[in-house]
C-alpha cells in the first residue's frame, strides 16, 4: 500500500466494523420497510412511522454508551505511553474490564427505559396528529419492536469495547445472517406460514426483536474467540463500580441528547409530513430510510476517527489530530458525492426495492423529488456527525448538544413549519427546513472544532490544511 494512503486505511480499518454493525441494524429496518410494501400503502406509512420512532430511541440509547470506545482507547493510549510498550499492565486491564462491566449495567437500564417509552409513544400517536387508521396499524409493531432495544444495546457495548481495543473484527457474516433470518421470519409472521398466525406489522416487529437477540449472541461469540479480547471480557454488571458508571453516564448523556436531538428533528419532520396524508408520509419514509442507510457510513467514519483521535490525544500527538480530521472529511465527501450521482441518474434503482408493482406511481414521483433533498441531507448531516466525533475524541461531548439545540430547535424546526405551511410546499418544505437545520448545525460545529484546534496549539500547517 502506498505510504500516503496508509493513514486513510487506518481510519477505514476502524470505521469498517462500526459501519458493519450500523448496516446490520439498518438492514433489519430496511428489510422491514421492504416487507411492508406487500401489505399496502397505509402499512408502509404506519410501519415507517413506527420504525422512525424506534430508530429515534435506538440512536439515543447508543449515544449513552458511545463514549465507552473513547474511554477504552484513551485508557490503552495512556497505558502504552506510561509503559513504553503495547503490553498492557495489570492496572490497565482492570480499568478496561471495569469500563465494560459498568457500560453493560448502564446499557441494560437505559434500554429497558427506552422500551417502555416506545410503548408509551404507541399509545399517544393520535394526539400527535396521526389518523386513526395509521395509529391502529403502528401500535402493534411498536409494541413488538420495544424488547429488541435491550440486546441491541448489549451488542453496541461489545462493539465499543472491541473498537476501543482496535479489535472489532469483521461483521459481514453477522449482517448477512441477520438480514436473511429477518426476511424469513417476516414472511412467516406476516402471512402466517408454517402454522403461525397472521400477525401483519406486529410480526415484522417481532422478527426484528428475535434477530436482535441472535445478533448479540453471534457477536458475543466472535469477541469470545478473539485471543486479545477474551481475557478482558467482563460482562457481570453486578460488579460494576458506581464511580465508573457515573463517569460513562456523564460522558454519554450529552452524546445521547445530541443524537436524540438529531433524531428528533427527523421524527418531528415525519410526524408533520404525516398530517399531509399517507401518500406524502409513505414517500418520505422511503427516502428517509435511504438517507438513514447512507448515514451509517458517516457514523462509522465519525466513531472510527473519534477513537483514533482519543488514542492520539492521550499520547499528546496534536498534529496528528488535525490530520485525522482532514482525512475523515475527504473520505466522507468522496463517498457522499458518489451516492449523490446514483440518486441523480438512477432514481428508479434506489426506489424500486420499496415500491411494489401496482403501487400508486404518485409515491414514486413524490419520492424521486425528495431524493434531491436527500443529497443535501447526506452531506450536511454526515459532516456534522464527523465533527461531533472529533470533538468527542478530544474530550468535548457538550459542544454537540449546545450547537444542535441552536441549529435544530431554533432554526430547523421553525423553518419546517414556516416553509411547509406558509408556502404550501408541504413535505418538500419540511425537508428543506430539515436540511437548513443541519446546515446551521454543521457550520457551528465546524467553527467549534476549528477553535479548539487553535486552542490546542496545533501547527499553522495542520490547521490551515482543513479549516
Amino acid at each position: 500500500m502506498r505510504a500516503e494512503l496508509r493513514p486513510y486505511a487506518d481510519i477505514l480499518n476502524l470505521a469498517a466494523p462500526i459501519i458493519g454493525i450500523q448496516f446490520s441494524q439498518v438492514a433489519l429496518t430496511s428489510t422491514d420497510l421492504f416487507m411492508m410494501g406487500f401489505l399496502g400503502l397505509h402499512h408502509v406509512a404506519a410501519g415507517g412511522l413506527a420504525l422512525l420512532l424506534y430508530n429515534q430511541l435506538r440512536t439515543m440509547c447508543v449515544g449513552m454508551i458511545t463514549g465507552v470506545g473513547n474511554l477504552t482507547a484513551g485508557t490503552i493510549g495512556r497505558g502504552e505511553k506510561q509503559s513504553g510498550s503495547t503490553e498492557l499492565a495489570t492496572e490497565t486491564k482492570e480499568e478496561v474490564q471495569n469500563l465494560l462491566r459498568s457500560s453493560m449495567l448502564l446499557a441494560t437500564l437505559t434500554s429497558i427505559a427506552a422500551a417502555f417509552l416506545l410503548i408509551g409513544l404507541s399509545m399517544v400517536l393520535g394526539f400527535l396528529g396521526q389518523t386513526d387508521d395509521i395509529t391502529a396499524l403502528a401500535q402493534p409493531i411498536m409494541l413488538t419492536l420495544a424488547p429488541g432495544l435491550i440486546p441491541m444495546l448489549w451488542l453496541n457495548v461489545l462493539r465499543q469495547f472491541a473498537v476501543g481495543m482496535r479489535r472489532a473484527g469483521s461483521l459481514m457474516m453477522v449482517t448477512l445472517i441477520s438480514v436473511a433470518i429477518n426476511a424469513l421470519l417476516n414472511f412467516i409472521f406476516i402471512f402466517g406460514l408454517l402454522g403461525m398466525p397472521k400477525l401483519g406489522l406486529a410480526g415484522i416487529g417481532l422478527s426484528t426483536t428475535i434477530v436482535q437477540f441472535a445478533s448479540f449472541l453471534i457477536y458475543l461469540r466472535i469477541v469470545q474467540t478473539d485471543q486479545e479480547l477474551r481475557p478482558l471480557l467482563a460482562l457481570n454488571p453486578c460488579r460494576a463500580k458506581r464511580e465508573t458508571l457515573l463517569k460513562i453516564a456523564k460522558m454519554g448523556l450529552p452524546i445521547s441528547l445530541t443524537y436524540g436531538s438529531e433524531a428528533a428533528i427527523t421524527s418531528i419532520a415525519t410526524v408533520l409530513i404525516g398530517t399531509f396524508g399517507p401518500l406524502a408520509l409513505a414517500a418520505s419514509n422511503i427516502v428517509n430510510q435511504l438517507a438513514y442507510i447512507v448515514y451509517q457510513f458517516n457514523i462509522g467514519l465519525s466513531q472510527g476517527s473519534s477513537i483514533l483521535v482519543s488514542r492520539t490525544f492521550a499520547k499528546s500527538d496534536m498534529d496528528e489530530v488535525g490530520a485525522i480530521a482532514r482525512r475523515s472529511f475527504i473520505l466522507s465527501f468522496s463517498a457522499m458525492a458518489l451516492i449523490a450521482l446514483i440518486y441523480i441518474f438512477m432514481p428508479q434503482i434506489v426506489l424500486q426495492p420499496f415500491l411494489k408493482a401496482g403501487q400508486d406511481p404518485a409515491v414514486y414521483r413524490y419520492a424521486a423529488i425528495l431524493l434531491w433533498f436527500a443529497i443535501a441531507h447526506q452531506f450536511l448531516k454526515g459532516s456534522q456527525n464527523i465533527c461531533i466525533g472529533l470533538l468527542r475524541g478530544i474530550g468535548n461531548t457538550r459542544a454537540g448538544l449546545s450547537n444542535t439545540i441552536i441549529g435544530y430547535w431554533l432554526v430547523g424546526i421553525p423553518a419546517m413549519f414556516l416553509s411547509s405551511k406558509l408556502t404550501h410546499a408541504e413535505a418538500y418544505g419540511i425537508w428543506g427546513g430539515l436540511c437548513l437545520g443541519f446546515a446551521v448545525t454543521n457550520l457551528l460545529l465546524w467553527r467549534q472544532f476549528s477553535r479548539q484546534l487553535h486552542a490546542l496549539n496545533l501547527s499553522p500547517k495542520t490547521v490551515s490544511s482543513f479549516i
